[in-house]
């Protein structure tokens, strides 16, 4: 377990924000981590890469709009600012026929569900909330919040509370997708939050099928047999086979500036929350999970991705500073633990 040192004690790159307590991190002289040297020549190419994803977008949409029985892609909705934004963008740029998958892990902050209930209406979407039995997600999450429960790789973008809910989202929305034969799996990620390369990409259903088993046996031996229930059932992959869908997440080749973004949503009716921490538009949960991912590997989970931003020149890097090296807000990290009945250790 990592020692957690504040940023004044922390050495940081100079030209992103990353620390030193990051896992494989080494600086040069002047300060520049190795993350933002290897980036220099992505960052130049950076507008016409987006270019390139905005046309396979465009041939991809023309290609599957319409020809489904039931809707042309499915949602994974948070309510939160950029999966909200996400899904205006295609349906108001692409007209798709969108259903939206909340998963509702029983820490969704009121903001976030009154956001939900106005940018449905407003786009005219049809919406499905999913809400597991307590008993398991309080397990779940306090478990994850306690053990090592992920490989340490798995935990580079996301605490280890994080990974086990986003698991069981990616899970049900896919199993979905092909119940009901939708083509395309949009996902809000932010730019910095994963890769461009992975922006449009049809997934392998072997690929899926061996991902699948392994998280399966991690959720199995961690938090018990009902969790089986949330995964892909063995039979699917045959059954299936032939409409696995596309995986979409258009926010790491469209244009992305935080406050064009907040004005877009306020003309569906979504408002910035403030019954949630810097790092989360939409989660009650996120200041504890942030605070044991600090505690037990001596960086903050969002670090990466704002990183990213601040790399792409999305964000300044000031702002970024402020979002991961504020300190997690007291009364909401007290709150989770009380609701997950976990003692302070202190």
């Amino acid at each position: 377990m990592e020692s957690y040192r504040s940023k004044d004690q922390l050495k940081i790159c100079t030209k992103c924000i990353l620390p030193e307590t990051f896992p494989g991190i080494k600086f040069n002289e002047a300060g520049v981590c190795n993350h933002c040297q290897r980036e220099e020549s992505y960052t130049a190419r950076g507008k016409e890469r987006k270019a390139d994803y905005r046309e396979k977008l465009d041939e991809l949409v023309a290609n599957v709009k319409g020809n489904a029985p039931t809707y042309d892609a499915i949602m994974a909705y948070s309510g939160g600012k950029d999966s909200s934004y996400t899904m205006k963008l295609l349906k108001e740029q692409y007209d798709l026929r969108i259903l939206a998958f909340t998963f509702d892990n029983h820490f969704l902050s009121p903001s976030a569900k009154e956001n939900i209930e106005k940018v449905t209406a407003a786009l005219q979407i049809d919406h499905v909330n999913f809400m597991p039995q307590w008993p398991l997600m309080k397990s779940v999450f306090a478990t994850a919040a306690r053990k090592e429960v992920f490989a340490k790789a798995a935990l580079l973008r996301a605490s280890s509370v994080c990974t086990a809910c986003i698991t069981m989202v990616k899970s049900l929305v896919l199993k979905t997708a092909l119940e009901m034969d939708i083509p395309l799996l949009a996902f809000g990620w932010s730019p910095g939050q994963a890769p461009i390369q992975s922006a449009i990409m049809k997934t392998n259903a072997a690929i899926i099928r061996e991902n699948q088993k392994v998280l399966r046996r991690i959720f199995v031996d961690q938090f018990g047999n009902t969790t089986q229930s949330y995964f892909i059932p063995d039979t699917y992959y045959e059954l299936y086979g032939g409409r696995f869908p596309y995986n979409i997440h258009p926010l790491a080749f469209f244009d992305y500036e935080e406050e064009t973004i907040a004005r877009e949503l306020k003309t569906i009716g979504w408002n910035p929350p403030t019954d949630t921490d810097t790092s989360s538009t939409n989660c009650l949960l996120n200041a504890f999970a942030n605070q044991c991912h600090l505690e037990q590997y001596g960086f903050h989970p969002y670090v990466l991705e704002i990183a990213n931003m601040v790399r792409q020149g999305i964000i300044p890097r000031e702002v970024g500073i402020q979002k991961i090296y504020t300190e997690q807000d007291n009364e909401m990290v007290a709150y989770a633990r009380e609701k997950l009945g976990i003692v302070s250790d202190e």
